[in-house]
Protein backbone atom coordinates (compact mmCIF):
# COMPACT_ATOMS: atom_id res chain seq x y z
CA UNK A 1 0.00 0.00 0.00
CA UNK A 2 1.21 3.08 -0.99
CA UNK A 3 1.01 5.67 1.28
CA UNK A 4 -0.59 9.08 0.66
CA UNK A 5 0.80 12.49 1.47
CA UNK A 6 -1.23 15.15 2.15
CA UNK A 7 -0.23 18.86 1.91
CA UNK A 8 -0.89 20.89 5.32
CA UNK A 9 -2.38 23.54 3.75
CA UNK A 10 -4.21 20.61 1.28
CA UNK A 11 -5.11 19.49 4.58
CA UNK A 12 -6.35 22.90 5.53
CA UNK A 13 -8.26 24.17 3.04
CA UNK A 14 -10.77 20.89 3.07
CA UNK A 15 -11.20 21.57 6.12
CA UNK A 16 -12.38 24.97 5.93
CA UNK A 17 -14.61 24.07 3.08
CA UNK A 18 -15.83 21.48 5.37
CA UNK A 19 -16.70 24.25 7.43
CA UNK A 20 -18.83 26.40 5.66
CA UNK A 21 -20.45 23.20 4.06
CA UNK A 22 -21.73 22.00 7.42
CA UNK A 23 -22.55 25.25 8.59
CA UNK A 24 -24.96 25.97 5.29
CA UNK A 25 -26.35 22.65 5.67
CA UNK A 26 -27.47 22.72 9.27
CA UNK A 27 -28.84 26.11 9.48
CA UNK A 28 -30.15 26.20 6.07
CA UNK A 29 -31.63 22.72 4.25
CA UNK A 30 -31.94 21.28 8.25
CA UNK A 31 -32.94 24.30 10.08
CA UNK A 32 -35.95 24.42 6.91
CA UNK A 33 -36.60 21.12 8.32
CA UNK A 34 -36.81 21.11 11.85
CA UNK A 35 -36.91 24.66 12.75
CA UNK A 36 -34.33 24.84 15.31
CA UNK A 37 -33.03 28.21 14.86
CA UNK A 38 -35.00 30.92 16.65
CA UNK A 39 -35.77 34.06 14.71
CA UNK A 40 -33.83 36.31 15.70
CA UNK A 41 -30.35 33.44 14.83
CA UNK A 42 -31.93 32.97 11.52
CA UNK A 43 -31.53 37.06 10.91
CA UNK A 44 -27.96 36.38 12.09
CA UNK A 45 -26.74 34.20 9.30
CA UNK A 46 -25.98 36.66 6.27
CA UNK A 47 -24.05 38.73 9.00
CA UNK A 48 -22.21 35.80 9.92
CA UNK A 49 -21.01 35.14 6.79
CA UNK A 50 -20.24 39.01 5.94
CA UNK A 51 -18.27 38.87 8.91
CA UNK A 52 -16.35 35.41 8.07
CA UNK A 53 -15.09 37.29 5.00
CA UNK A 54 -14.07 40.44 6.77
CA UNK A 55 -12.20 38.49 8.74
CA UNK A 56 -10.77 35.95 6.37
CA UNK A 57 -10.00 39.07 3.95
CA UNK A 58 -8.29 41.07 7.34
CA UNK A 59 -5.97 38.16 8.41
CA UNK A 60 -4.56 38.37 4.70
CA UNK A 61 -3.33 41.93 5.85
CA UNK A 62 -2.50 41.25 9.57
CA UNK A 63 -1.63 37.65 10.13
CA UNK A 64 -0.07 36.73 6.33
CA UNK A 65 1.61 40.64 5.63
CA UNK A 66 2.12 41.57 8.97
CA UNK A 67 0.71 44.88 8.71
CA UNK A 68 -1.83 46.56 11.43
CA UNK A 69 -4.70 48.09 9.61
CA UNK A 70 -7.19 49.86 11.70
CA UNK A 71 -9.49 50.99 8.28
CA UNK A 72 -11.30 47.67 7.19
CA UNK A 73 -14.62 49.15 7.89
CA UNK A 74 -13.95 51.96 5.51
CA UNK A 75 -13.76 49.07 2.42
CA UNK A 76 -16.69 47.92 3.98
CA UNK A 77 -18.61 50.72 3.67
CA UNK A 78 -17.29 51.38 0.16
CA UNK A 79 -19.16 48.17 -0.48
CA UNK A 80 -22.46 48.59 1.01
CA UNK A 81 -23.36 52.04 -0.80
CA UNK A 82 -21.48 51.52 -3.80
CA UNK A 83 -23.69 48.24 -4.05
CA UNK A 84 -26.86 50.02 -3.08
CA UNK A 85 -26.48 52.88 -6.17
CA UNK A 86 -25.86 49.78 -8.03
CA UNK A 87 -28.56 47.74 -7.22
CA UNK A 88 -30.65 50.81 -6.86
CA UNK A 89 -30.74 51.44 -10.64
CA UNK A 90 -31.28 48.22 -11.69
CA UNK A 91 -34.31 47.95 -9.49
CA UNK A 92 -36.99 48.75 -12.05
CA UNK A 93 -35.30 47.63 -14.91
CA UNK A 94 -33.78 44.61 -13.81
CA UNK A 95 -36.36 42.04 -11.98
CA UNK A 96 -34.04 39.36 -11.30
CA UNK A 97 -32.62 40.13 -7.41
CA UNK A 98 -29.48 37.29 -8.04
CA UNK A 99 -28.47 39.43 -10.82
CA UNK A 100 -28.91 42.68 -8.62
CA UNK A 101 -27.46 41.24 -5.86
CA UNK A 102 -24.01 40.06 -8.10
CA UNK A 103 -23.72 43.03 -9.91
CA UNK A 104 -23.99 45.33 -6.49
CA UNK A 105 -21.29 42.73 -5.22
CA UNK A 106 -19.22 43.04 -7.92
CA UNK A 107 -19.23 47.01 -8.31
CA UNK A 108 -18.67 46.73 -4.18
CA UNK A 109 -16.00 44.67 -4.44
CA UNK A 110 -14.31 46.58 -8.14
CA UNK A 111 -14.84 49.96 -6.24
CA UNK A 112 -13.56 48.90 -2.57
CA UNK A 113 -9.94 47.59 -4.79
CA UNK A 114 -9.82 50.66 -7.08
CA UNK A 115 -9.50 53.20 -3.59
CA UNK A 116 -7.75 50.23 -1.73
CA UNK A 117 -5.40 50.48 -4.61
CA UNK A 118 -5.15 54.27 -4.02
CA UNK A 119 -4.84 53.99 0.11
CA UNK A 120 -2.47 51.74 -0.62
CA UNK A 121 0.25 53.64 -2.62
CA UNK A 122 1.19 56.24 0.18
CA UNK A 123 -0.09 54.09 2.86
CA UNK A 124 2.29 50.94 2.88
CA UNK A 125 5.41 52.58 2.74
CA UNK A 126 4.62 53.26 6.10
CA UNK A 127 5.61 50.28 8.89
CA UNK A 128 3.56 49.72 12.49
CA UNK A 129 2.15 52.12 13.87
CA UNK A 130 2.25 54.72 11.70
CA UNK A 131 0.28 52.37 8.95
CA UNK A 132 -2.24 51.44 11.70
CA UNK A 133 -2.87 54.99 12.36
CA UNK A 134 -3.30 56.30 8.65
CA UNK A 135 -6.06 53.46 7.65
CA UNK A 136 -7.78 54.32 10.95
CA UNK A 137 -7.93 58.07 9.67
CA UNK A 138 -9.24 56.59 6.35
CA UNK A 139 -12.14 54.11 7.80
CA UNK A 140 -13.23 57.58 9.62
CA UNK A 141 -13.19 60.09 5.98
CA UNK A 142 -15.06 57.16 4.36
CA UNK A 143 -17.66 57.25 7.40
CA UNK A 144 -17.94 61.27 6.89
CA UNK A 145 -18.36 61.33 3.22
CA UNK A 146 -20.87 59.35 3.38
CA UNK A 147 -22.78 61.21 6.05
CA UNK A 148 -22.33 64.49 3.97
CA UNK A 149 -23.30 62.35 0.63
CA UNK A 150 -26.54 62.69 -0.83
CA UNK A 151 -27.39 60.49 -4.39
CA UNK A 152 -31.01 60.66 -6.01
CA UNK A 153 -32.74 59.02 -8.97
CA UNK A 154 -35.21 59.97 -11.05
CA UNK A 155 -36.42 60.33 -14.52
CA UNK A 156 -33.40 62.92 -15.41
CA UNK A 157 -31.11 60.42 -14.49
CA UNK A 158 -28.51 60.43 -11.29
CA UNK A 159 -28.35 63.58 -9.17
CA UNK A 160 -25.10 63.97 -6.52
CA UNK A 161 -24.93 66.75 -4.37
CA UNK A 162 -22.14 67.17 -1.11
CA UNK A 163 -23.43 68.61 2.21
CA UNK A 164 -25.94 70.60 0.44
CA UNK A 165 -28.97 68.27 0.35
CA UNK A 166 -30.89 71.21 -1.52
CA UNK A 167 -29.22 70.85 -4.46
CA UNK A 168 -30.73 67.84 -5.08
CA UNK A 169 -34.37 68.21 -6.81
CA UNK A 170 -36.00 65.29 -7.89
CA UNK A 171 -39.32 64.92 -9.70
CA UNK A 172 -42.18 62.96 -8.79
CA UNK A 173 -41.28 60.01 -9.13
CA UNK A 174 -37.49 59.92 -7.79
CA UNK A 175 -36.11 58.72 -4.69
CA UNK A 176 -32.58 59.15 -3.09
CA UNK A 177 -30.77 56.12 -3.56
CA UNK A 178 -27.86 57.91 -0.39
CA UNK A 179 -29.43 60.39 1.47
CA UNK A 180 -26.76 61.66 4.00
CA UNK A 181 -26.76 60.45 7.33
CA UNK A 182 -30.01 58.33 7.20
CA UNK A 183 -27.59 56.47 4.43
CA UNK A 184 -29.52 53.86 2.51
CA UNK A 185 -32.95 53.50 2.57
CA UNK A 186 -36.34 52.01 1.41
CA UNK A 187 -33.79 49.24 -1.01
CA UNK A 188 -35.05 45.88 -1.67
CA UNK A 189 -33.09 43.18 0.49
CA UNK A 190 -31.68 41.33 -2.22
CA UNK A 191 -29.27 39.00 0.02
CA UNK A 192 -29.71 35.25 0.92
CA UNK A 193 -27.89 32.17 2.94
CA UNK A 194 -27.18 30.75 0.22
CA UNK A 195 -25.74 33.91 -1.35
CA UNK A 196 -23.47 34.43 1.66
CA UNK A 197 -21.98 30.92 1.61
CA UNK A 198 -21.27 31.05 -2.14
CA UNK A 199 -19.36 34.32 -1.61
CA UNK A 200 -17.59 32.77 1.97
CA UNK A 201 -16.21 30.13 -0.19
CA UNK A 202 -15.04 32.40 -2.87
CA UNK A 203 -13.37 34.46 -0.42
CA UNK A 204 -11.46 31.17 0.73
CA UNK A 205 -10.37 30.12 -2.53
CA UNK A 206 -9.17 33.24 -3.31
CA UNK A 207 -7.52 33.91 0.10
CA UNK A 208 -6.25 30.22 0.72
CA UNK A 209 -4.76 30.17 -3.06
CA UNK A 210 -2.74 33.31 -2.64
CA UNK A 211 -1.48 32.21 0.53
CA UNK A 212 -0.01 28.86 -1.50
CA UNK A 213 1.38 30.67 -4.40
CA UNK A 214 4.61 31.91 -4.90
CA UNK A 215 3.44 35.52 -4.07
CA UNK A 216 1.91 34.30 -1.18
CA UNK A 217 5.47 33.26 0.13
CA UNK A 218 6.78 36.30 -1.06
CA UNK A 219 4.23 38.23 1.13
CA UNK A 220 5.03 36.25 4.13
CA UNK A 221 8.96 36.05 3.20
CA UNK A 222 8.66 40.15 3.85
CA UNK A 223 6.91 39.83 7.22
CA UNK A 224 9.61 37.49 8.30
CA UNK A 225 12.32 39.56 7.53
CA UNK A 226 11.90 42.32 4.89
CA UNK A 227 15.69 43.16 4.88
CA UNK A 228 16.62 39.99 3.60
CA UNK A 229 13.67 39.67 1.31
CA UNK A 230 14.22 42.74 -0.21
CA UNK A 231 17.81 41.80 -0.35
CA UNK A 232 16.76 38.49 -2.62
CA UNK A 233 14.85 41.26 -4.99
CA UNK A 234 11.35 41.16 -3.70
CA UNK A 235 9.90 44.43 -3.73
CA UNK A 236 8.06 44.85 -0.76
CA UNK A 237 5.78 47.31 -1.62
CA UNK A 238 4.12 45.86 -4.30
CA UNK A 239 3.70 42.16 -2.74
CA UNK A 240 2.28 44.09 0.47
CA UNK A 241 0.15 46.14 -2.18
CA UNK A 242 -1.28 42.71 -3.45
CA UNK A 243 -2.16 41.62 0.48
CA UNK A 244 -3.79 44.94 0.39
CA UNK A 245 -6.20 45.52 -2.67
CA UNK A 246 -7.47 41.56 -2.43
CA UNK A 247 -8.31 42.48 1.34
CA UNK A 248 -10.12 45.63 0.00
CA UNK A 249 -11.47 43.93 -2.31
CA UNK A 250 -13.00 40.90 -0.60
CA UNK A 251 -14.47 43.54 2.21
CA UNK A 252 -16.18 45.43 -0.31
CA UNK A 253 -18.15 42.40 -1.69
CA UNK A 254 -19.07 41.53 1.99
CA UNK A 255 -20.04 45.14 2.48
CA UNK A 256 -22.25 44.73 -0.73
CA UNK A 257 -23.64 41.40 0.52
CA UNK A 258 -24.14 43.14 4.03
CA UNK A 259 -26.06 46.23 2.24
CA UNK A 260 -28.28 44.17 0.91
CA UNK A 261 -29.46 42.30 3.20
CA UNK A 262 -31.28 45.32 4.88
CA UNK A 263 -34.03 48.00 3.59
CA UNK A 264 -31.74 51.11 5.40
CA UNK A 265 -28.49 51.19 6.46
CA UNK A 266 -26.07 54.11 7.52
CA UNK A 267 -22.81 55.40 7.52
CA UNK A 268 -22.63 55.43 11.14
CA UNK A 269 -22.20 51.64 11.81
CA UNK A 270 -19.27 51.82 9.80
CA UNK A 271 -16.69 53.24 12.40
CA UNK A 272 -13.72 52.49 14.09
CA UNK A 273 -15.62 50.07 16.62
CA UNK A 274 -16.45 48.00 13.18
CA UNK A 275 -12.80 47.60 12.60
CA UNK A 276 -11.90 46.90 15.85
CA UNK A 277 -14.84 44.32 15.70
CA UNK A 278 -13.24 42.67 12.82
CA UNK A 279 -9.75 42.79 14.33
CA UNK A 280 -10.93 40.95 17.38
CA UNK A 281 -11.83 38.20 15.23
CA UNK A 282 -8.77 37.58 13.65
CA UNK A 283 -6.94 38.07 17.07
CA UNK A 284 -9.05 35.62 18.88
CA UNK A 285 -8.81 32.87 15.89
CA UNK A 286 -4.81 33.29 15.28
CA UNK A 287 -3.37 35.58 13.22
CA UNK A 288 -2.66 33.84 9.90
CA UNK A 289 -5.38 31.10 11.00
CA UNK A 290 -8.04 31.07 8.15
CA UNK A 291 -9.62 28.63 10.35
CA UNK A 292 -10.10 30.42 13.46
CA UNK A 293 -11.22 33.66 11.63
CA UNK A 294 -13.70 32.04 9.90
CA UNK A 295 -14.54 30.11 13.67
CA UNK A 296 -14.10 32.96 15.58
CA UNK A 297 -16.30 35.09 13.30
CA UNK A 298 -19.33 32.94 13.43
CA UNK A 299 -19.28 32.41 17.40
CA UNK A 300 -18.44 36.10 18.21
CA UNK A 301 -21.10 37.10 16.04
CA UNK A 302 -24.20 35.07 17.33
CA UNK A 303 -22.74 35.36 21.32
CA UNK A 304 -24.35 38.42 21.81
CA UNK A 305 -27.53 36.98 20.64
CA UNK A 306 -27.32 34.11 22.77
CA UNK A 307 -26.35 36.27 25.70
CA UNK A 308 -29.56 38.33 25.24
CA UNK A 309 -31.58 37.16 28.01
CA UNK A 310 -28.84 38.38 30.35
CA UNK A 311 -29.69 41.51 29.47
CA UNK A 312 -27.39 44.68 30.75
CA UNK A 313 -24.58 42.12 32.00
CA UNK A 314 -24.48 40.67 28.49
CA UNK A 315 -21.52 42.58 26.94
CA UNK A 316 -20.00 42.12 30.20
CA UNK A 317 -19.99 38.18 29.94
CA UNK A 318 -18.94 38.19 26.55
CA UNK A 319 -15.89 40.65 27.42
CA UNK A 320 -15.34 37.80 30.10
CA UNK A 321 -15.91 35.01 27.92
CA UNK A 322 -13.55 36.91 25.18
CA UNK A 323 -10.66 37.17 27.68
CA UNK A 324 -11.25 33.50 29.31
CA UNK A 325 -10.82 32.09 25.49
CA UNK A 326 -7.66 34.20 24.63
CA UNK A 327 -5.87 32.99 28.18
CA UNK A 328 -7.18 29.31 27.51
CA UNK A 329 -5.83 29.59 23.64
CA UNK A 330 -2.40 30.81 24.65
CA UNK A 331 -1.84 28.12 27.34
CA UNK A 332 0.75 25.59 25.50
CA UNK A 333 -0.93 22.29 27.09
CA UNK A 334 -3.96 23.20 25.28
CA UNK A 335 -2.59 24.27 22.08
CA UNK A 336 -0.59 21.23 21.92
CA UNK A 337 -4.23 19.20 22.29
CA UNK A 338 -5.20 21.14 19.00
CA UNK A 339 -2.81 19.98 17.23
CA UNK A 340 -3.14 16.91 18.16
CA UNK A 341 -6.73 16.76 17.22
CA UNK A 342 -5.83 18.11 14.02
CA UNK A 343 -3.13 15.82 13.05
CA UNK A 344 -5.40 13.14 14.28
CA UNK A 345 -8.33 14.54 11.67
CA UNK A 346 -5.19 14.49 9.22
CA UNK A 347 -4.63 10.92 9.76
CA UNK A 348 -8.00 10.15 9.02
CA UNK A 349 -8.55 11.86 5.85
CA UNK A 350 -5.27 10.46 4.83
CA UNK A 351 -6.42 7.23 5.54
CA UNK A 352 -9.18 7.54 3.87
CA UNK A 353 -7.54 8.45 0.57
CA UNK A 354 -5.12 5.74 0.92
CA UNK A 355 -7.56 3.27 1.19
CA UNK A 356 -9.71 4.47 -1.69
CA UNK A 357 -5.85 5.03 -4.28
CA UNK A 358 -5.62 1.25 -3.26
CA UNK A 359 -9.37 0.24 -4.22
CA UNK A 360 -8.92 2.29 -7.85
CA UNK A 361 -5.57 0.30 -8.28
CA UNK A 362 -7.13 -3.30 -7.52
Amino acid sequence: MKKLNVKKSTMQGFINYAIIAVFFLLCGPVNDAAGFLSRSLEGQLIPICVYIIMAVSLNLVVGISGELSLGHAGFMSIGVFSGAVAAGLLQDSVQSEPIRLLVAVLVGAVLAAFFGFLIGIPVLRLRGDYLAIVTLAFGEIIKNILNCLYIGLDGDGLHFAFIDVSRVQLDETGRFLINGPQGAAGQDKTATFLAGALLVIFALIVVQNLINSRTGRAIMAIRDNRIAAEACGLNATRYKMIAFVVAAALAGAAGALYGQNFAAVTPAKFDFNTSILVLVFVVFGGMGNITGSIIAAAVLTVLPELLREFQDYRMLIYAIVLILVMIATNNPAIRGWIDQAFAWVKKIVAGNKGKEAENDGD
